[in-house]
């Protein structure tokens, strides 16, 4: 966990309590649906998903200042009051400090697919995440996933399919019936002018 040293960029949440479970009302101060970008990076995702949804709280997680300094820089420069950012471990946010059922919806896009086998370990998406993730969403609540690595994208779908407690759901794409808005993050647009393809899954709590 971060020392506390330094203060709080505007638009950053920095918790009193690390060891205490925070809800999304405990992060705005209401209790409008609360999303997770898990990873945020330049904050190119959260910050037109907060422009389109101003009934929804966005809470970008991100580890590195730098990246959190910027993406509050950029809440500010928009105006959004629905945005905020947490310089926090992953993994530790979600196991232990947000509050059981207080997630709408947790996106995770474009994580570290620690491509050599030694480094399978290091894989985010394991049994242990999935069981923090599961006890952190609503009743209804969502996992979306994106990645361009097709062996993690095989891992994904066969950690999911262990865990057994949510249930695979259709991601339409633009142009079919039903399609979300779901803004590409710079990675995926660097990816896909390389001609790779995206994988995407989605899952509720089933």
């Amino acid at each position: 966990m971060p020392q506390c040293a330094r203060a709080a960029e505007p638009n950053e949440f920095m918790p009193d309590d690390y060891f205490r479970r925070h809800t999304g009302e405990d992060i705005f101060g209401n209790n409008q649906p609360l999303e997770i970008d898990l990873g945020c990076g330049d904050g190119t995702f959260l910050l037109k998903m907060a422009q389109h949804y101003p009934e929804r709280n966005f809470l970008g997680i991100e580890r590195l200042l730098g990246r959190v300094r910027g993406v509050c820089r950029g809440i500010g420069k928009l105006g959004l009051t629905n945005a905020k950012v947490l310089r926090l471990e992953s993994h530790y946010t979600i196991e232990w400090l947000l509050a059981r059922g207080s997630v709408s919806r947790l996106h995770l896009l474009c994580p570290d697919p620690w491509p050599k086998a030694r480094h399978h370990k290091r894989r985010i998406v394991q049994q242990p995440f999935l069981e923090s993730l599961h006890n952190a969403l609503t009743p209804d609540g969502e996992f979306l996933f994106k990645t361009d690595h097709p062996e993690y994208f095989e891992w994904v779908c066969e950690e999911m399919q262990a865990f057994k407690k949510f249930h695979r759901l259709p991601w339409p794409v633009d142009g079919e019936d039903g399609a979300l808005f779901y803004p590409k993050t710079d990675f995926q647009q660097h990816w896909e002018s390389q001609g790779k393809t995206v994988h995407r899954l989605r899952y509720n709590m089933g």
